[in-house]
């Protein structure tokens, strides 16, 4: 007789599933009863927020949902951060937990681990949150998450089973998975309505998403065919290759990108949602698109969220693409599409900060020394100027939490997701000594896991970019400058390697001693480093 936690196992992997992330708890045992008999491998985070951005960085860089077996009440509560992530970037996770018996639900008896509504309130980050009241939904509860990982807009998804339910008999239960649904095609009327648009535009502008991830070399061929400037949002770095001619980045809210934008007589944004932490980073409300708009994307109601389109269609992202192109037929739209994208980045290149200069040359000096490298950023100054100034070499290779929820802590259990999801590629965690005291420990889990990744550590003594907004605004600094331990220390003690960089030089002999190495390396670079000094002055 095999229980409804022995079925559950066999049918994640039945979906694919090859990792889950979690920590086991008196509730949750009976989840880990069926491991052994399948191929899913089982890490073990240092606390719930890090299997979940764990989770999260194995799915971005996979495109398929990360998994996690969380417990009842605490679990849920420390997974809640990490989801909310997840929710405002789409990205694809499957949560299970526990939760108390059937019999016990609601009644508020303070047993061990018992929220009131556990269910209610992991459903304000998840696509949808279920209660598993019998072994027998079982097989379409998982078949309605995965068909929205595989058909709609991705997004968490949690799943909580009652203790009794959990040891419930579930033999007679089918193994047969469901067929999953294709993602959504566009409305022919509305595509050819679009590429009329398209023909008729004189000075059009090109929005790609996050949306566009997997569709990389046909969203390049539109913006060639439609010889238009075209923007990038944070997760869509890689969409169009370093240095190609209409590429202007991920720099909507700088004001000559914002010209750029007011003066096109049609915007075609496709898979943005038109977000705030892409398109208004300065916060002043200035990103404005007074011209025609299209929109394609494959959530209806982000269709009228932010700015109201023109025309609306609704669709994935690679399949309204391709649609598009047919539509348009062969040939280029000469609209003066680099002449125009040249002007705006030479404008853009006269008045980057040198901060973030020098930050560049770091990152150029990641790229070089570490070919085919996967960067998980958290929120911290390099990273700001990164997604500025960074060019991906591909799609899901450049993602961070300054976009969306943009919480703190982020940078580093992702990156061990991101490595255990690609072994074969160098990747770094970049973080600040801020943000990588909230999962430090996660080293442990590093090295635990056999997961080599490289934490690029940027210390400059506190939270320095909440320092300096408070100044700005004559705001007394209070609370941003915070002790800071030994970094080195403590990860050598956690079984890491651990260096300091005092020169580009040095720090590529560094990352490429790191990505040979059998365990993690932190390498620490100060703000203050008399070699970033000299790069600031010098760029």
């Amino acid at each position: 007789m095999k229980t409804c936690g022995e079925v559950l196992v066999e049918l994640l992997e039945a979906y694919g599933v090859d990792t889950v992330f979690g920590i086991p708890g008196v509730h949750t045992v009976e989840l880990y009863r069926g491991l052994p008999n399948t191929g899913i491998r089982h890490v073990t985070p240092r606390h719930e927020q890090g299997a979940g951005f764990m989770a999260d960085g194995h799915a971005r860089v996979t495109g398929k949902p990360g998994v996690c077996f969380i417990i009842t009440g605490p679990g849920m509560t420390n997974i809640a951060t990490a989801m909310a992530q997840a929710y405002a970037d789409s990205v694809p996770m499957l949560v299970i937990s526990s939760v108390n018996h059937r019999h016990e639900l609601g009644l508020g008896g303070g047993r061990l681990h018992e929220l009131p509504g556990q269910r209610e309130l992991m459903s304000g980050v998840s696509a949808f949150s279920h209660t598993l009241m019998r072994p027998d939904e079982l097989p379409a509860v998982l078949a309605r998450a995965f068909a929205i990982f595989s058909g709609a807009r991705p997004r968490p998804v949690h799943i909580e089973i009652p203790l009794d339910v959990i040891t419930a008999p579930a033999d007679h239960l089918s193994r047969r998975i469901a067929a999953l649904p294709s993602r959504p095609a566009p409305a022919a009327g509305a595509i050819d309505r679009a590429a009329r648009l398209l023909r008729g535009a004189e000075k059009p502008v090109l929005l790609l998403g996050g949306g566009c991830a997997d569709a990389a070399g046909a969203a390049q061929r539109l913006a060639e065919a439609l010889d238009a400037p075209t923007l990038l949002t944070i997760n869509a770095k890689g969409v169009l290759p370093p240095g190609h001619p209409l590429s202007l980045g991920s720099n909507q809210s700088l004001e000559p990108v914002r010209a750029l934008v007011r003066d096109a007589d049609l915007v075609l944004a496709i898979g943005t949602e038109l977000g705030e932490t892409d398109y208004d980073v300065v916060f002043d409300g200035g990103f404005d698109i007074p011209g025609k708009l299209i929109r394609i994307d494959i959530d209806a109601e982000q269709l009228s969220r932010n700015f109201t389109a023109d025309l609306a269609i609704l669709g994935d992202a690679g399949e309204s693409i391709t649609a598009l192109l047919n539509a348009l037929g062969d040939g280029t739209l000469e609209r003066r599409g680099s002449e125009r994208t040249a002007a705006v980045l030479e404008q853009l290149n006269r008045d980057w900060p040198q901060a973030f200069l020098a930050q560049q040359q770091v990152l150029k000096t990641v790229q070089q020394a570490l070919p085919g490298v996967i960067i998980a950023g958290d929120s911290t100054q390099p990273v700001y100027s990164g997604n500025h100034l960074f060019e991906a070499a591909e799609p899901r290779t450049w993602f961070n939490s300054s976009t969306g929820y943009g919480t703190l802590g982020y940078g580093l259990p992702a990156a061990i997701g991101a490595k255990l999801a690609r072994p074969e590629r160098p990747v770094v965690a970049l973080i600040g000594d801020g943000g990588i005291q909230f999962t430090l420990p996660e080293l442990a889990s590093a090295v635990e896991a056999g997961a080599p990744i490289i934490v690029l550590l940027w210390n400059n003594s506190g939270y320095g970019e909440i320092k300096r907004y408070m100044v700005n605004r004559d705001i007394p600094a209070i609370g941003v400058d915070i002790y800071t331990p030994d970094f080195a220390t403590i990860a050598r003690g956690f079984g890491c390697n651990a260096v300091a960089a005092r020169s580009l030089e040095q720090l590529s002999e560094q990352l490429q001693a790191a990505a040979a190495a059998d365990r993690p390396t932190l390498i620490e670079i100060r703000e203050d480093a008399d070699f970033i000094a000299a790069l600031a002055l010098n760029t």
